[in-house]
């Protein structure tokens, strides 16, 4: 099976791009052809052979990864795997490529694999890396029903398929609505602990649309994929559980404004998935209110 890699870049993190790219680079079996997107700046030096593109603006995380999809062909068909690697990252092992093509070969109903992220001082996962509700033991793989967007790989049939990911989210749950997708299209999705990205742990509220963001697209998640019965449900839940948490007033303030613009702003088509689907979902371990 023939697999490719989509990185993005905003082009300040050059050391940390080039040391991803040896780790790529370094793969056992066959050559995993490699795509740099520059999201709104200059692609720095890479190795002979990765391919580039600059983009004139910054298209979000979502919008960029799906210009590197198009590079490998329309819905990236010119391979069968496509890897989704975060620019500061690094694959800790130099048999991750071959451990996809084992796992898409032996399994034909799996559409997405998502790696175990860890620091690579302390070896740790963060709760949050791991994509399911029981997330106290990251060592342990699993069929899940989301996955992490810079540390993952995907059949492009999935992609050809359903499409890719969605641009208008610019960042936050947009792999949550390809897995949603996916997922009734009749995919299964993996948590591979053993396919690892070295990663230096970090808060997601580091960046400043954090809030805005996670609450609009949450909103837009919701009304782009759900029985309409469930949009309320989830939504409610999803603030009771911000509101839990107890951000700072600035925090709570974006939030509630990026909530209101889910609502009053354009979500996209709305392809409400199959009750059976939410079944498969809850059968998982997370049913969609949560």
């Amino acid at each position: 099976m023939k697999v490719g890699a989509v990185v993005i870049t905003m082009g300040n993190r050059p050391d940390e791009l080039r040391a991803l790219l040896d780790s790529v680079a370094r793969q056992d079996g066959d050559r995993v052809e490699v795509v740099v997107v520059g999201n709104g700046s200059p692609v720095p030096e890479v190795p002979e052979g990765v391919r580039t593109v600059e983009l004139p603006e910054n298209l979000g995380i979502p919008g960029g990864r799906n210009v590197g999809i198009e590079a490998f062909g329309p819905g990236g068909t010119d391979v069968d795997i496509l890897l989704f690697l975060d620019d500061d990252g690094l694959l800790a092992r130099t048999d991750t490529a071959e451990l996809c093509r084992k796992a898409f070969a032996d399994d034909p109903e799996l559409g997405i694999i998502s790696f175990r992220i860890a620091d690579p001082d302390t070896g740790e996962t963060q709760r949050r890396h791991v994509p399911r509700l029981r997330a106290s033991d990251p060592m342990r793989s699993s069929r899940v029903t989301t996955f992490l967007g810079g540390a993952n790989a995907v059949r492009t049939r999935v992609l050809e398929q359903v499409g890719g990911l969605p641009d208008a989210f610019f960042y936050a749950h947009e792999e949550t609505d390809l897995a949603w997708r996916a997922l009734d299209a009749g995919w299964m999705i993996d948590y591979r602990s053993d396919m690892v990205l070295n990663h230096p742990t970090t808060a997601p509220s580091r960046h400043a649309v954090y809030h805005r963001m996670v609450a609009r697209n949450r909103v837009w998640l919701a009304r782009r994929n759900l029985p309409a019965l469930l949009v309320p449900v989830y939504l409610g839940v999803w603030m009771l559980l911000t509101l839990v948490r107890r951000p700072s007033r600035p925090a709570l303030k974006a939030w509630f404004g990026g909530f209101r613009e889910g609502w009053t702003s354009p979500c996209g088509p709305r392809r409400p998935m199959k009750w059976r689907t939410v079944w498969r979902l809850t059968r998982l371990g997370r049913p969609p209110v949560i």
